[in-house]
């Protein structure tokens, strides 16, 4: 340490300034490494100021609310956990009546929030035993795009076999159809077809 200041004193000396400068540079000096230690003093501060932001929590949702109707025991709404199934709906509604028919809905489906299932009532049939051959009578009236089977379906000008699969099908991976114009979802469905036998169609 000695050493040192005997070296800066001999620097100093040595210096070809007259004792007015070496003033000067002194006190450029000081001011120098005063306006140092105060701004490295304000940056300090001011790093530990900074708050630290508040911790954010995204919290899942773990329930949804479905309402299911038709042929239950218990119609309405229902509150069930993600990931539910259809069959998961028809026990909460304290499963189905006598008469039900639920082949039309795809029973392992998993719900969505918001959605309505509906369950169909078999159809009621009269059966008449006579002697005389029985003649099939085509009923006539509205096909119940929610209710109707292959054949009924191929009763509508443009609708094929291939194309009645791909509508009950798609009826049961995807639940009811809430209008008409659903139809369109089909593939192989568009306006032009839709046109030919939507008056007969029916919800």
């Amino acid at each position: 340490m000695e050493n040192v200041k005997e070296n800066l004193k001999s620097w100093w000396n040595n210096l070809h300034y007259s004792p007015i400068q070496k003033r000067s540079l002194a006190i450029i000096a000081a001011l120098v490494l005063a306006t140092s230690a105060i701004f490295i003093m304000r940056t300090s501060s001011t790093s530990q100021a900074i708050p630290t932001p508040p911790l954010i929590v995204d919290i899942a949702v773990s329930e949804i609310t479905i309402d299911i109707q038709g042929a239950v025991l218990n119609p309405g709404v229902y509150t069930m956990t993600l990931g539910s199934r259809v069959i998961d709906a028809i026990k909460a509604s304290g499963g189905t009546t006598k008469n039900a028919d639920p082949s039309d809905v795809n029973q392992a489906r998993k719900l969505s929030d918001g959605e309505q299932i509906y369950i169909y009532a078999k159809s009621s049939v009269s059966r008449t035993t006579t002697s005389t051959p029985r003649v099939k009578i085509k009923p006539a009236g509205f096909v119940l795009v929610n209710r109707a089977n292959s054949k009924e379906f191929e009763s509508l000008d443009g609708i094929g076999p291939v194309l009645a699969s791909r509508i009950i099908a798609f009826r049961k991976a995807n639940g009811p159809f809430l209008t008409i114009e659903d139809l369109l979802k089909v593939p192989g469905i568009g306006a032009a077809t839709l046109a030919k036998f939507k008056a007969k169609l029916r919800i």
